[in-house]
């Protein structure tokens, strides 16, 4: 539809949904006319704000106001007539350095980052992830304090869960290894949720190649690992930064149901299962989208890939990582920041 605009209505087209994004407020025709690079007289003005009307892509908050673009509108202006700016090397640097993984465990990597784009686009920062069921690559234990030792499984997803467990008092490093090695080959290409019954019936059965100690390390190591599975990753930072342009009792009621729909995970696969469709980032915008439907919010997400894309496959999705704002937050400038996040994250789990 863009492209069957002349140039006229879409200057004025893009005129209005720029002020809106500067402003939030509703531009009129005697405005236009003066902003506008071309010589038009208000009455000009007026008629193709009347006719994009008709196209759907405006509409007049009050009677005599001015005009603002519609969610059908913005989503034709993201699509069709946004330029996208360039990240400077400083932010480039600091996004990098927030999804850094060394010495980190990965749900602290998704924290920081989400953190992050919340901080830099002053909107709400937002990771997803379905709870991964990729087979084990590697288990390990190491002894963090008498009675105390961290459980670590590393997933073929590039995902690691890290637990504290109890083990018994005056073990030594050997049996952790042992229980390791045990759990390292039962494993081998399963998930825990298919290795963890025949891990059990072993144990009890006495016929695993095991010490007491070393059985008791891996019972304790299987049961607190197994903890909280089904359970979709979920961090949201910044919630407050939604309301920061609510002005209405209305508006407010609609954030408060698109909080209440977070805060119950209703949907998140769904919207992980959309990032994963096409690569680079998505945009969701207010009632375009299923989710944000009279929230007056937009979504801007970009999946999140582990795999190379040199080794001939496709790159598998583990989940995505984005913002929510305003339905005018600035599109141009966020959309570069949450690519460069998705791919320094991408980077780790490669």
């Amino acid at each position: 539809m863009i492209d069957e605009l002349n140039e006229r209505s879409r200057a004025i087209f893009s005129k209005i949904v720029e002020t809106f994004f500067e402003n939030g407020e509703p531009v009129g025709s005697r405005t236009l006319s003066r902003l506008l690079p071309m010589a038009l007289s208000p009455a000009t003005v007026r008629n193709v704000m009347a006719d994009l009307e008709d196209l759907g892509l405006l509409y007049a908050p009050h009677k005599s106001a001015g005009r603002l673009p519609t969610d059908l509108g913005l989503r034709l202006f993201v699509d069709g007539i946004l330029e996208l700016g360039d990240l400077t090397v400083d932010e480039r640097e600091n996004i990098e350095s927030h999804c850094a993984g060394a010495g980190r465990a990965f749900a602290e990597v998704l924290g920081r980052a989400t953190e992050m784009l919340s901080g830099l686009t002053g909107a709400a920062g937002l990771v997803l992830a379905p709870k991964s069921e990729a087979p084990v690559r590697h288990v390990e234990f190491v002894s963090l304090a008498p009675g105390k030792a961290l459980a670590i499984m590393v997933l073929t997803s590039g995902l690691v869960e890290n637990r504290l467990i109890d083990v018994p008092l005056g073990l030594t490093p050997s049996t952790l290894t042992e229980a390791a090695n045990y759990l390292n080959t039962r494993l081998a290409g399963r998930t825990l949720g298919e290795a963890r019954a025949e891990i059990t019936r072993d144990l009890e059965a006495h016929r695993a190649a095991l010490d007491a100690l070393a059985s008791r390390v891996v019972a304790s190591g299987v049961a607190v690992l197994s903890e909280g599975g089904g359970d979709p990753t979920q961090i949201v930072r910044g919630r407050a930064k939604l309301f920061d342009d609510v002005e209405a009792l209305s508006d407010l009621e609609r954030l408060r149901r698109m909080l209440e729909q977070l805060e119950h995970r209703r949907g998140l696969l769904r919207l992980v299962d959309a990032a994963q469709s096409g690569e680079g980032v998505h945009v969701f915008i207010g009632s375009q989208s299923h989710w944000f439907d009279l929230s007056g919010c937009s979504m801007i997400v970009a999946p999140l890939h582990r795999g190379s894309r040199d080794n001939g496959g496709a790159p598998a999705c583990i989940g995505a990582i984005g913002v929510i704002g305003p339905t005018r937050i600035n599109y141009g400038r966020v959309i570069p920041m949450v690519d460069c996040t998705a791919k320094a994250i991408g980077r780790l789990l490669e």
